[in-house]
């Protein structure tokens, strides 16, 4: 049976498939003090759904099993990084204080434009939500088919109240690395995790074990220090938290280290040397968005409601609403420090949205300065 379901999630264009049991994860303490501590910050449903997440009987009453699937994002026309290089975001901006005699210009990438934002890899797509979900509806529908009419499933892509690391680590599917985020040793870091939990009992696959070594890089490479320790991650800290999930203004001590990025941050995925062993996925490449991978930031200043909506829309960075994305943008806009940019960010500062106004001064004062 389990052969049966791996070869019709390959069919359907998941890179693999894992399976383990329905009990609670190992880790549900470290959620416990994790949340004790508030580091997920304004992420309120983290602690909501605590007690169903340390316990997948909560989301599916009779679960057995739980299949954990990965779909890679690596996209093979996107340079890697080597293992002493900086990640594409990290431009000199990364590094502070910044070098005195290199202008943002020329320490811009080559062919990046002066006055553009870079997006995290994964939301460099169509809406992974809608591309898998569709996936996993179709291997739902042939599980229970093959299960029997008792059988009972229920599928997610980051959407449950499950601990999908800890559940694919016990799958085997990768390893927790000290990032907090899932390692593939086929894949490496740039995969989507998804779930089924069902009523039917599938034989658990050998869990996979930690194989970070003595490697600190992603550690090293975090630019506000969001990876306190070796497994350990301040939430509230983290860029792609700030850029995303944080609805209000951005902390002052956090802007400078955002560097031009404005949705999302990849450093820690980018430096591991896992990465090598990426392959290209074959799901989410023909939804690739390849206008979203570094766009221009004056574009972006200049959209209202509706163009932000079209522009947008069906994919991932739709979740930071016009205020937040525009926020970010004055952000990225401030650490290049380009004067061209200043008409454009006094026209923000005058925005009906406060939220955007006040980051388009901070901005202005930068370039100023």
């Amino acid at each position: 049976m389990k052969a049966d379901i791996r070869k019709q999630a390959a069919e359907l264009g998941f890179d693999d498939c894992r399976f383990t049991t329905a009990q609670p994860p190992e880790s549900a303490p470290d959620l416990e003090r994790w949340l004790a501590q508030g580091r997920q910050g304004e992420m309120a449903y983290m602690q909501r759904n605590a007690h169903k997440r340390v316990n997948p009987q909560r989301v599916l009453a009779g679960a057995q099993s739980t299949i954990t699937l990965a779909v890679s994002y690596r996209a093979e026309h996107e340079r890697e990084p080597g293992i002493h290089e900086p990640a594409i975001s990290s431009w000199h901006l990364s590094a502070f204080p910044p070098t005195p005699t290199l202008s943002p210009r020329r320490g811009s990438h080559a062919g990046m434009p002066s006055l553009s934002g870079v997006v995290a890899r994964y939301a460099r797509f169509e809406d992974y939500h809608e591309v898998i979900g569709a996936r996993l509806k179709q291997l739902v529908e042939f599980l229970n088919h093959l299960g029997g009419p008792a059988t009972r499933s229920l599928w997610y892509i980051d959407t449950g109240p499950l601990l999908e690391r800890d559940l694919a680590q016990r799958a085997g599917l990768g390893f927790i690395g000290k990032h907090t985020n899932l390692i593939s040793r086929k894949l490496g870091n740039w995969i989507f995790l998804a779930e089924i939990l069902t009523t039917l009992e599938l034989e658990p696959d050998t869990p996979e074990t930690n194989r970070c070594g003595s490697c600190m890089r992603c550690i090293t490479a975090c630019p506000t220090a969001a990876i306190t320790g070796p497994f350990q991650l301040d939430a509230r800290r983290c860029i792609s938290y700030l850029t995303i999930e944080l609805k209000g203004p951005i902390p002052v001590e956090f802007r400078a280290a955002m560097g031009n990025r404005i949705y999302g941050c990849d450093d820690c995925l980018a430096v591991c040397p896992w990465n090598r062993f990426a392959q290209e996925g074959r799901l989410m490449s023909a939804h690739a968005r390849r206008d979203l991978a570094m766009p221009d930031l004056l574009g972006l200043l200049a959209l209202d409601e509706a163009g932000f909506k079209k522009r947008f829309a069906g994919t991932p960075m739709l979740r930071a609403k016009r205020k937040g994305l525009l926020r970010n943008v004055c952000v990225a806009l401030g650490n290049i420090k380009d004067p061209s940019a200043l008409a454009a960010l006094e026209r923000a500062a005058n925005d009906s949205e406060p939220l955007i106004a006040e980051h388009a001064c901070w901005a202005i004062e930068q370039i100023n300065s």
